[in-house]
């Protein structure tokens, strides 16, 4: 069977913990900070898990995660 090839893009933004899980950043956080507060912005900080319906495309674009 052929290797195959990783997404980079996705491989930038996507990671797995230790439980198989895939992890990623929360949107809202780039820009226009000012007048979000700091609770807002700490949340975003965190990371997210990505939802089940996502997960099979984002596990098609990363082969070995």
């Amino acid at each position: 069977m052929p290797k195959l090839k990783t997404r980079k893009a996705a491989a930038k933004r996507f990671r797995a913990t230790g439980s198989g899980k895939i992890v990623r950043r929360k949107a809202f956080k780039n820009h226009l900070l000012q007048h979000k507060t700091s609770d807002k912005k700490r949340r975003l900080s965190k990371m997210a898990i990505v939802d089940e319906r996502d997960e099979k495309n984002v596990r098609l674009m990363l082969p070995y995660l």
